[in-house]
């Protein structure tokens, strides 16, 4: 039985995150919190642990109950967590976006963003989020 794991692991294995680049990115980037503290990627999280993420917009929080260092499938990973994200949180999105913004638009004719426009694309969403 494990006693502790990298933070960056675990969201990773409890599909918070897509991938582990991406859990280790918002750790470096200040959106992964323990205790209001920002924490690095190496942090070694334990059980009973609250830990806050800030992800597309929404401040997320969750109590950890097991530990994982291995991606397991969903319904596994949920069992090792308690979301405690309130419940106005989780209604913000259909509070705010839903029905009130446009759709996006590309011109006729341009195709397909390149991968470059698409990170910079996704960029400008982040920050604006």
């Amino acid at each position: 039985m494990l006693k502790k794991v990298r933070i960056d692991k675990w969201l990773w294995s409890v599909r918070i995150f897509k991938s582990r680049t991406m859990a280790t990115d918002a750790c470096k980037s200040g959106k992964v919190k323990i205790n209001g503290a920002n924490v690095k990627p190496s942090y070694l999280l334990q059980r009973e642990e609250v830990v806050e993420v800030k992800k597309g917009g929404f401040n997320l929080s969750y109590k950890v109950i097991d530990l994982l260092q291995k991606r397991v499938g969903a319904p596994i990973a949920q069992q090792c967590y308690v979301d405690l994200t309130p419940e106005e949180e989780l209604n913000k999105y259909n509070d705010w976006y839903v029905g009130k913004a446009k759709s996006e638009f590309r011109q006729k004719g341009k195709g397909r963003p390149t991968k470059r426009e698409r990170r910079q694309i996704d960029e400008f969403k982040d920050d604006w989020l």
